[in-house]
């Protein structure tokens, strides 16, 4: 009924071979595409946590507007001197202030300042008490105070006006790329004192 078929030896081998060459090429392609996957996923898990790393410092590296003065000459406008007392956010590492960039915006005018411009006149760094600092990096639980002087005859804030009423806006960057606002407003009617609160 079965008709049977005599195969040459040499036939049955020939098969056989070109089956395990399907199986090594399939094997190898595998391997090849699991080496390309590995590859990406590395790539993309380093990716990630750098990522991961700057957003969590552009977040928490910030500086914090602890108060705003401004003061004038015998009490009459406009003022003439603007101070803030900044420190840094909770969780912060300790920001290099000379590594900020600092905008005060009013009605008339914008001024950009790099805080690294040491010799712009109109805007310098001090502690608490007045003196120097002997770096300008704030720490946590550090304060600084940036003074801004609107007549110091030269640099990028000399010449800014801020009357009675009038409103500016503080800017400040610092190298991380996290940004604080701070608004100030110069009270109306000021009230003959040589300071008043921002």
């Amino acid at each position: 009924m079965f008709e049977n078929i005599e195969r040459d030896a040499d036939e049955r081998g020939q098969v056989g071979i070109g089956t395990l060459i399907v199986f090594i090429a399939l094997v190898l392609v595998a391997a090849i595409a699991a080496g390309v996957l590995i590859n990406t996923a590395g790539f993309l898990q380093n990716q990630a946590e750098s990522t991961g790393e700057e957003s969590t410092q552009q977040v928490s590296n910030n500086v914090e507007v602890l108060s705003a003065t401004g003061a004038m000459d015998s009490g009459s406008a406009p003022v003439d001197k603007v101070t803030l007392t900044v420190g840094v956010g909770p969780g912060s590492d300790p920001v290099d202030l000379e590594e900020t960039q600092i905008m005060l915006l009013n009605d008339s005018a914008v001024t950009i300042a790099g805080s690294k411009e040491s010799s712009d006149s109109s805007l310098t760094f001090q502690t608490t008490d007045g003196s120097d600092p002997s770096d300008n990096t704030i720490a946590s639980g550090e304060e600084l105070q940036i003074v801004f002087d609107l007549d110091a005859g030269s640099g990028a804030f000399d010449g800014m006006t801020l009357y009675e009423g009038n409103e500016a806006e503080v800017t400040i960057t610092t190298a991380d790329g996290s940004q604080t606002t701070e608004v100030l407003n110069v009270p109306d009617p000021l009230d003959g004192t040589d300071a008043v609160r921002l």
